[in-house]
């Protein structure tokens, strides 16, 4: 049957012709084959199509004398499981066999990368699919007829083509940008390890040609002074667990207290302020910005000789957090707090060398700036695609 036509927002030149409008099981034929053991069993992973059990993350059991009971699923079909209710219908990565309890779709003439995108977009899973899902919680199920009526865009198999094609291109700069950021965020990780020293040892693993000095063993209230100078006024700034001191408006925030601020701490470029109740979560920064935060944090100034972006930097290695939550007050994690005198008596090695000490801030200041370059790559590559998604589907 034919629905309404629809006439996409963007669409690639010369398609004119409005897209008809079809219900899902006229595009889309339901079927059902078993008796297929030969072909290895699929899971699925939302959003990542179907990948074999054995390479699956998830330690899944399965009885394979059962496997003549399972359902065919040819490459590039559609699967309804468990969970499309909430992520939309997958799409096979190869030929397998899946649970019974699965739902497979062939459609004859179609770019299934056109539908995949369609098939796993909010306004498929949220409008269309939501008015035939019944259940509550995690009992929830599709009402497989009623998806059939569902009215789905059917433009031509070229103009199909020629979008499921940008839309895997853009998939893959997305999943590339991906890797790339993970990867960095692991380097980083690692390299915090290796360059401060850990276990007690005062060299790190890793250092500069030229320094070989071992690293000097310090209270850190022998490397900061506690400011408690207040400012009424000033750029309201913020400590972040994973993204340390940043202004409101970079986090999308905006003050929208009419709350006194006269007891507002001072910060100063250089400082380093930490939310006392969340240091054992590394929710801590070094300050490029002059500005204000909640009179609730703490500011270190650093002491001549201290470089305080490296020391900020050590302040993210497992081994210190782990100390800083040692040395929190409370009862539960909800009332655990450091405050200055507590964390001034804690003891770091820091090289004697302010020059060493420089060299290691800038090495993890430009691994910074390469993760955020990938991040903000890949938030502007999800924001096409969510575009894309919203100017063509609906």
């Amino acid at each position: 049957m034919r629905k309404k036509a629809h006439v996409p927002a963007i669409r690639f030149a010369g398609f004119t012709e409005e897209w008809a409008q079809r219900q899902l099981g006229d595009v889309f034929e339901e079927y059902s084959e078993k008796n297929h053991p030969e072909l290895p069993p699929l899971t699925i992973v939302q959003g990542s199509g179907t990948v074999l059990r054995e390479a699956a993350d998830r330690n899944l059991q399965y009885d394979k004398s059962g496997l003549s009971g399972y359902k065919l699923v040819r490459k590039d079909d559609f699967i309804v499981h468990l969970r499309s209710f909430e992520g939309g219908l997958e799409k096979a990565s190869r030929d397998g066999v899946i649970s019974p309890a699965y739902h497979t779709f062939h459609g004859e003439n179609i770019d299934s990368r056109f539908y995949y995108p369609f098939f796993r977009s909010r306004y498929f899973i949220d409008v269309l699919l939501k008015p035939h899902i019944y259940g509550i919680r995690d009992g929830k199920s599709i009402d497989i007829e009623g998806m059939k009526t569902v009215a789905i865009p059917a433009p031509s198999y070229e103009e199909q083509r020629k979008i499921g094609e940008y839309m895997e291109c853009l998939d893959n700069l997305i999943a590339l940008h991906q890797s790339k950021y993970a990867r960095l965020r692991a380097m980083k990780k690692a390299m915090l390890e290796k360059m401060f020293p850990k276990g007690g040892s005062a060299v790190p693993e890793i250092r500069w040609a030229g320094f070989t000095d071992p690293w000097e063993r310090r209270e850190l209230g022998e490397c900061f002074t506690e400011r408690v100078e207040s400012l009424p006024e000033g750029e309201l700034l913020s400590v972040t667990i994973n993204e340390g001191l940043k202004k409101f408006s970079e986090l999308g925030r905006r003050d929208s207290s009419n709350e006194d601020k006269s007891k507002y701490k001072k910060v100063c470029v250089g400082d380093i302020a930490y939310n006392s109740m969340r240091m054992w979560q590394g929710a801590s920064g070094y300050s490029p910005y002059e500005g204000i935060v909640s009179p609730a944090y703490t500011v270190l100034i650093p002491n001549p000789g201290v470089d305080s972006r490296c020391v900020s930097y050590l302040f993210k290695c497992a081994d210190l957090i782990h100390t800083f939550q040692v040395n929190s007050q409370g009862i539960t994690s909800d009332s655990w707090n450091l405050k200055f005198p507590a964390l001034s008596k804690i003891e770091i090695y820091l090289s004697g060398s302010v020059e060493e000490q420089a060299r290691i801030a800038r090495f993890f200041s430009q691994l910074d700036a390469l993760v955020t370059l990938h991040q903000q790559k890949l938030t502007r590559l999800q924001g096409i695609k969510k575009s894309c998604l919203e100017n063509m589907f609906v």
